[in-house]
């Protein structure tokens, strides 16, 4: 209980200096002559607290010390120690306080790191991020406190969902909260910048390393959500377009967007507008998403809470924020030097505006398959879900000349350009037109389309691949990300086409056989680990080219709560992965048994980390040049 206690005084406190961080920003934003020591003083002593408040909450799960509500609704005596801090954050509460412990960072990074930059610009924008901040410590104490009591304290807790008990997952909220709430210093940057008048390519250069920290962390957070969603559910996929799958896809696409607007801005002083929209829309998706997930209002196997208080003090808050941003841009944002009608149609800046306006539609259709269902449910109490086919019909067609752009794009110089070397490019082409024709002749019935799509996919992939040699390290960071992004592209394409897929239902001893594949369940064996126990199945997996596999998927049946989850069982190798999961039929000695082959697995999880490391490149070549 002590430190419950000591967790929640300082989230107190942590307010308390909230406000005094407030009222000594606007004093000194009168007198800026020099950022006043109290500032940062007051800005680590803020973080500090809010370090100390994170620990005792760590602290209270270690010892299981079920006085604490959030410990005694997600942890158990029996849990290992380090899914026993990760629950921590795998819960609403706990989660919330991440958030908090980040933004705090965050802020006190941004004072330090930005000596050069002028003291009027670093108040207001820590006067916007306390904004931020002060309001997520109210809704921590009043709604949502991690500190509240229990008494009579119980011997035992609840337990944590144990589909969450998972490395991935358990690493996968701070990275993700990293790129969130990374988000969060672009939005105040963004506001103070606007309000001083004072967007220019210098500003472009300062804020592209924040905007890239962020873009690095929520694409790595991305990537562990789908590793573990593939593994872990037993659905045999990465993406499912679940609404909280779209929730962080969402902000990664305007920061996508964000990103490439902010290098047209350091070499041209156009598209300012595009940079204040685009940080506030990143911004207020990350928080939609934290409104969405914390309301409980989305049905999702991600989500933590179902409290309409929470959601309503979340909805209200952002609303604020929005109007706030919205008032600033409309008052203080000078629009005269941002004349888009001096492009001219073959230069790198209007690729990059075009290929844009794509980002934004696919954002645009994410957004609508989102909330449509909960507008749908809340106007006529229809309950509807949008799946994949809606999503596949409006992004590929506008996916096959967003390739071709960014293919082009990189080609065309600044300002002004003329297309250079149209013969390897129209050969390039032709060669990414007939080997698609090859592929998808004899694989797939929508010849047209998927010729199109894979062709436009490969030219990608061809052209990225070619920088590689021509350019050499000029231009080493966009090409490894293109050529991770057209890497992706081909694998998700190539893994949907040949995806392979067996149901059936087998008892022990029995033999499932068709004209592809051959599965034998030889037997069952039982194991008993700290907090569940496992029932293992082995079988024998042949393929129609003779070739054996030995599979070993899990059930297991967990002591608190009492769940029963299936693990699978992958065999992974360059090209393919061999994926086997079972699942019990109730009041039948049969198993259900679903048997995949996945191509190209492995290349989607490589080909993000190359994207990710393209964006790393080029944070660290900007971090050296300074």
């Amino acid at each position: 209980m002590l430190f419950s206690i000591i967790g929640n005084y300082s989230l107190l406190l942590g307010l308390f200096f909230g406000l005094v961080l407030f009222y000594l920003s606007a004093k000194n934003f009168r007198n800026s002559k020099v950022l006043d020591t109290k500032i940062l003083s007051f800005t680590f002593l803020q973080f500090f607290l809010v370090v100390i408040s994170f620990l005792c909450l760590v602290f209270s799960f270690v010892v299981s010390d079920f006085s604490n509500e959030t410990v005694f609704n997600n942890s158990h005596t029996t849990k290992p120690i380090f899914y026993k801090i990760a629950g921590t954050w795998g819960n609403h509460e706990g989660s919330l306080l991440l958030w908090l412990l980040v933004l705090t960072l965050f802020i006190l990074i941004f004072l330090v790191r930005t000596r050069n930059q002028s003291v009027k610009y670093r108040v207001l924008t820590l006067v916007f991020q306390q904004i931020i901040i002060i309001g997520f410590f109210i809704f921590l104490i009043k709604t949502s406190n991690p500190f509240n009591h229990i008494y009579p304290i119980p011997t035992e807790g609840l337990g944590l969902n144990p589909i969450l008990q998972d490395p991935a997952l358990a690493i996968h909220p701070p990275i993700l909260y990293l790129g969130y709430v990374g988000s969060s210093i672009i939005f105040s940057s963004v506001l103070a910048a606007t309000t001083l008048n004072i967007i220019s390519k210098k500003w472009a250069s300062h804020i592209k390393k924040w905007v890239l920290s962020s873009w690095i962390f929520l694409t790595l957070g991305i990537l562990l959500g789908s590793v573990w969603a593939y593994y872990e559910l037993g659905w045999g996929g990465f993406w499912f377009w679940d609404p909280v799958e779209n929730v962080s896809l969402m902000p990664w696409l305007a920061l996508t967007t964000l990103l490439h607007c902010i290098l047209v801005l350091e070499k041209k002083l156009i598209l300012t507008s595009w940079v204040i929209i685009l940080s506030i829309s990143t911004f207020a998706l990350s928080m939609s998403g934290t409104f969405l997930v914390r309301s409980g209002i989305l049905n999702s196997v991600h989500t933590f809470a179902n409290d309409p208080e929470r959601g309503l003090f979340i909805l209200i808050f952002l609303f604020s924020l929005i109007f706030l941003s919205l008032f600033i841009f409309f008052f203080f944002h000078k629009t005269s030097k941002d004349n888009s009608s001096s492009f001219f149609l073959l230069s790198k800046e209007m690729a990059i505006i075009i290929n844009n306006w794509f980002m934004m539609y696919f954002l645009s259709v994410v957004l609508i398959g989102t909330i449509y269902p909960i507008f749908l449910d809340v106007l006529s109490s229809q309950k509807i879900s949008v799946g994949p086919p809606f999503y596949h019909k409006l992004i590929i067609p506008f996916l096959i000349p967003f390739l071709l752009i960014m293919a082009i794009g990189p080609k065309l110089k600044w300002i002004k350009s003329n297309l250079e070397d149209k013969i390897y490019l129209c050969t390039l082409l032709i060669i990414s037109i007939l080997l698609s024709v090859l592929i998808v002749k004899n694989f797939s019935s929508n010849l047209l389309i998927n010729t199109i799509l894979i062709s436009s996919a490969f030219y990608l992939f061809f052209i990225t691949l070619k920088d590689f040699f021509n350019k050499g390290s000029k231009n080493l960071a966009q090409n490894i990300a293109h050529f991770g992004f057209s890497l992706l592209i081909l694998s998700i394409l190539f893994n949907n086409f040949f995806s392979t897929e067996t149901i059936t239902n087998l008892k022990v001893g029995e033999t499932f056989e068709n004209t592809k594949t051959k599965i034998v369940f030889e037997n069952i064996s039982q194991k008993e680990e700290k907090n569940y126990k496992s029932i293992i199945a082995k079988f024998i997996v042949q393929d129609s080219k003779g070739e054996i596999e030995n599979l070993s998927p899990e059930l297991r049946i967990y002591n608190q709560p009492n769940i029963v989850t299936s693990e699978a069982d992958i065999n992974t190798t360059l090209l393919s992965d061999k994926f086997i999961v079972i699942n019990v039929v109730q009041n039948q000695e049969f198993f259900n048994v679903r048997y995949q082959v996945k191509p190209f697995m492995l290349w989607i999880w490589i080909s993000v980390i190359l994207i990710s490391i393209g964006g790393i490149l080029s944070f660290v070549k900007k971090e050296y040049e300074k």
